[in-house]
C-alpha cells in the first residue's frame, strides 16, 4: 500500500514486523527517539511489543536498510543522524509527514520535484510511444470532472505523474516516485484542488498542457508546463499552512 493510499484510507499494515517497524521508525523520524541514541535491547523491545527476537532482528534489518539505524557489535543499535536517512523511501517520507508539516519540508520536497519531474517530462517528450501518449491523454481527461473529491483527484494526479516517470524510460525517475506520492499526499491533506470547480478546471488545464507538450515532442515546453504545475501546487500548500498558522494564533485584545 502506497503513501497516498494509506493517507486516504487510514489503513496500516497489520503484521507484527510491519507494526514494530512503523512504531520505531515513526518515533525516530519524529524525534521521540533522538538521533545518536541507542535503541533499547532485544529483551526490552520484545517485551514492549510482544514479538519474538526473530521479528526484532528483521525489524532492525529493515530500519537499517532505510538508513535510520546502524547496529554495532558490543555497542548496540544506534539511531543515525537525519543526514543519513533515506528520504526517497516511502515509509520514511510517510513518517516525516506524520511528524508535522512545515514550510522548510514543503520547500525541500518541491525542490526535489523541480529537479526530477521536469526532466522526466522532457525525456517523455523524446521517448514516449504513441500508446504512451494515448494513455496520458486518457488520464489527463479524467481531471476534468467537477464531481471530484480530494481522494479521487489525488489518485488521478498520482497516476498522471507516475505515467510520465514511466514514459521517461529512466529507471531512476521511476524510483523517485515516493517523492511525488508524498507531495500529493500532503496536497490531499491540506489543500486539495477539489475544493472548488475553478481549481479543478485549473488543474485539468495545467496537466493537459503537459500532455500536449509531450505529444508535440517538445521537451522545453514539457519542462515549463511541469514546472508550472509543481509551483502552483507548492503555492497552494504554503497558503494553506499560512492560513492554518494564523488560525492557531491566539486572538489579540483590542
Amino acid at each position: 500500500m502506497g503513501l497516498l493510499e494509506t493517507t486516504i484510507t487510514g489503513r496500516k499494515r497489520r503484521n507484527s514486523h510491519a507494526h514494530v517497524v512503523a512504531e520505531l521508525g515513526s518515533a525516530i523520524v519524529s524525534g521521540k527517539i533522538p538521533e545518536g541514541s541507542l535503541l533499547p535491547g532485544d529483551a526490552e523491545l520484545s517485551a514492549r511489543f510482544g514479538v519474538s527476537r526473530t521479528v526484532l532482528r528483521e525489524t532492525m534489518k529493515t530500519l537499517a536498510a532505510k538508513r535510520l539505524v546502524e547496529p554495532k557489535a558490543k555497542v548496540g543499535t544506534r539511531v543515525l543522524n537525519r543526514a543519513s536517512w533515506n528520504f526517497f523511501d516511502s515509509d520514511v517520507l510517510s513518517w516525516r509527514c506524520e511528524a508535522g508539516l512545515d514550510f522548510e519540508f514543503i520547500e525541500h520536497l518541491a525542490e526535489m520535484r523541480m529537479a526530477l519531474e521536469p526532466a522526466a517530462a522532457a525525456a517523455a517528450a523524446l521517448r514516449a510511444t504513441s500508446d504512451d501518449i494515448v494513455t496520458l491523454y486518457a488520464i489527463a481527461a479524467r481531471f476534468d470532472d467537477l464531481s471530484h473529491t480530494p481522494e479521487t483527484i489525488a489518485k488521478v494526479d498520482l497516476e498522471f505523474h507516475l505515467a510520465i516517470a514511466h514514459m521517461s524510460g529512466n529507471p531512476f525517475m521511476r524510483a523517485a516516485s515516493a517523492l511525488i506520492e508524498a507531495a500529493l499526499s500532503i496536497s490531499f491533506q491540506l489543500s486539495s484542488p477539489a475544493a472548488s470547480p475553478e481549481k479543478i478546471d485549473e488543474v485539468a488545464t495545467n496537466h493537459l498542457r503537459i500532455a500536449h507538450a509531450i505529444a508535440s515532442r517538445d521537451p522545453e515546453r514539457a519542462i515549463a508546463a511541469m514546472r508550472h504545475v509543481i509551483e502552483v501546487g507548492k503555492r497552494r500548500i504554503r497558503a494553506s499552512l499560512v492560513a492554518s498558522a494564523r488560525a492557531d494564533e491566539p486572538a489579540t485584545r483590542s
